[in-house]
């Protein structure tokens, strides 16, 4: 009677040890959530470096009397009002989205993370200066600052991505700076710093590689706020000139046949939409990982 008492008393509460099938599936939900994210940037990223081997049509010609048709065999998208598939415009054009999100996210992240790293790694005056530049940034609307950059460039769609970019160097150089600090008073930075480093060394070695991985996180982000970004300017008329088929302009193109043709609009507004949630997902994806790290 004894040793079954101490043999019941060992035994874990119910709900704890090995988790149960709810539990697991819980887990296995974000994997999932991750691989289609990735899935669907693959797709797009394959679609703009290789457009030929997943549409014949040229995305610049169409045929008259195939204008708009709804999605069918022939056109998956469909046809605009000119006859061209609309299903090769929107393949063709992720070149055009992609390369300005990855244009605009540069901008952000090299010059953000530079006022970042120098303020936090520097401080005094210098660090108080450039933050209150930060904060102007931040107080001035995005769509407001990138119609501004983009009266100084002109328009087209390289314009409009370093325009979008610059409205994102204000949340990488804040981000950068806070962690950049947070790192810089660590134990062993300061252990590194009084065992004779020099100061670039000891910011090169330590400092940054323990600070980039929110930075990271946060470009992954803003990967697909450009993308947005980008679509609305080229929807407003400041990206790509016609016919250029970026998706912003390809959503503006359809709005006088919306009420018929609801294809132009709706279906390269879905790829964007698609895009800007797998670019978040996988934001997510990375800010948890650097959570479970830690």
């Amino acid at each position: 009677m004894t040793l079954e008492l101490e043999r019941v008393a060992l035994l874990p509460p119910e709900g704890e040890g090995t988790p149960g099938p709810r539990a697991r599936r819980r887990r296995r939900l974000p994997k999932v959530g991750v691989t289609l994210a990735l899935a669907v940037l693959v797709l797009v990223v394959a679609w703009a470096l290789v457009p030929q081997l997943f549409t014949s049509y040229d995305p610049y010609v169409g045929v008259p009397a195939d204008a708009l048709q709804g999605p069918s065999a022939a056109h998956w998208f469909g046809t605009d009002s000119t006859g061209r598939d609309l299903f090769s415009r929107v393949v063709h054009g992720s070149r055009y989205s992609l390369t300005g999100g990855v244009v605009a996210v540069a901008v952000g992240l090299v010059a953000g993370t530079a006022i970042g790293v120098i303020a936090g790694s520097i401080g005094t005056i210098i660090d108080e200066v450039l933050m209150r530049v930060v904060d102007v940034l931040l107080s001035i609307p995005g769509l407001l600052l990138s119609l501004s950059v983009i009266i100084l460039l002109g328009f087209g769609t390289t314009n409009a991505a370093i325009a979008v970019g610059v409205t994102s160097v204000a949340s990488f150089a804040r981000l950068s700076r806070s962690e950049v600090v947070r790192v810089r008073r660590s134990d062993y930075v300061e252990a590194a710093f009084g065992s004779g480093g020099r100061w670039w060394s000891v910011l090169w070695r330590h400092v940054l590689p323990n600070s980039l991985t929110p930075v990271l996180a946060l470009a992954a982000l803003q990967f697909g706020t450009a993308i947005l970004a980008i679509s609305t300017l080229g929807f407003l008329g400041y990206g790509a000139p016609p016919p250029t088929p970026e998706w912003g302009l390809l959503i503006s193109e359809g709005r006088s046949h919306l009420a018929t043709s609801w294809w132009l609009t709706t279906l390269p507004g879905v790829i964007v939409v698609l895009v800007v949630l797998s670019a978040n997902r996988l934001s997510a994806a990375i800010s948890s990982a650097r959570t479970a790290r830690s």
